[in-house]
């Protein structure tokens, strides 16, 4: 056999032994995948994440199963998840608390912005400014005097600290010159649970769990933080609309694997997540829960990702808050 057959071959024998691993490259998964959600049930991100999750086990015909890992705004399913196996097997749900988080904790179990593989964003949605009826506030303006009347005196909840429920009161009291004081919860049905009955004054909760309490007339809606009214609660006027012009502020949910997942595994997975996310079931779910599916490769959820975490640190620094 001459020099050129045996080139012929070699190259027919590397193409077959090579098709089994470009075989075993697409065939993720092949067995159940992990969603850690670092909230709590009922809360924005796990509502989102398990809709997302629930899309995914459908194309991918595995079980895709969901995980609440709740605490310190999200560090706790972030840390499970960055010290797992990067397979694409253990996956992260969490919300904009990822990006704030550096600017909130000291000492992280992990570096943000290099500790995990980003894969795409999942949906956004407004907060609404929600209160007690006891308060008798009616608009925002009535929890502005008040909280100008008895500075620091007030309380506020959050879904834990560094959570966008956290920072976008603290933009507020930035842009109104109040000063309420912060009290943390492990999550979202707590926040609001204490908010109805009185004992904290107000919560800036995700429009997909305020929605139930304030149609209910259990709350009382004083504004929403995005730029535009919401189409759940059209009669809710915007922040801005309310005497706080420039106001904005969304709450946003995404997707993330641990350091050093294959480039061709991560790619799958943001194709998948966001054909799930323009599916018409998908999207018709989220938008009936105030949440707008999010359209990002890897490279601008990246960049996205590097944004949030900037403009974070200039909320938290601004507003004082020292790193825990």
């Amino acid at each position: 056999m001459n020099r050129h057959a045996w080139i012929k071959v070699l190259a027919v024998a590397a193409a077959v032994a090579a098709g089994p691993v470009a075989h075993a490259q697409t065939s993720f998964p092949n067995k159940p995948v992990r969603v850690i959600i670092s909230f709590t049930p009922g809360s924005a991100t796990d509502i989102v994440g398990r809709i997302v999750a629930q899309k995914l086990s459908e194309s991918w015909g595995q079980p895709v199963v969901a995980e609440n890992r709740p605490g310190a705004g999200g560090s706790i399913g972030s840390a499970v998840v960055v010290q797992s196996a990067p397979d694409g097997y253990t996956l992260l749900a969490n919300s904009s608390a990822h990006a704030s988080n550096p600017a909130i904790y000291a000492k992280l179990p992990y570096d943000t912005l290099k500790d995990f593989t980003n894969l795409s964003p999942l949906a956004g949605q407004p907060n609404v400014l929600i209160v007690g009826p006891a308060t008798g506030w009616k608009t925002l303006a009535d929890f502005v005097a008040a909280a100008k009347a008895k500075p620091g005196e007030l309380n506020f909840s959050s879904a834990g600290l560094g959570s966008g429920t956290h920072l976008n009161l603290e933009k507020l009291m930035l842009m109104t010159g109040t000063k309420v004081t912060h009290v943390p919860y492990k999550g979202t049905p707590e926040a609001i649970g204490d908010t109805i009955a009185g004992r904290v004054c107000c919560y800036f909760a995700p429009i997909t769990a305020a929605v139930p309490h304030v149609t209910g007339g259990k709350a009382i809606a004083l504004g929403v933080s995005s730029g535009k009214r919401a189409a759940l609660l059209p009669d809710v006027p915007t922040i801005a609309e309310s005497g706080v012009p420039g106001f904005e502020y969304n709450l946003w949910v995404g997707l993330w694997g641990p350091p050093g997942m294959p480039a061709d595994v991560a790619a799958k997975i943001n194709r998948d997540v966001q054909a799930a996310l323009a599916s018409p079931d998908v999207r018709e779910r989220l938008q009936k829960l105030g949440a707008d599916p999010m359209q990002m490769t890897i490279p601008e959820f990246t960049q996205f990702v590097q944004r949030e975490v900037a403009d974070s640190q200039r909320i938290i620094q601004a507003a004082g808050i020292k790193p825990q």
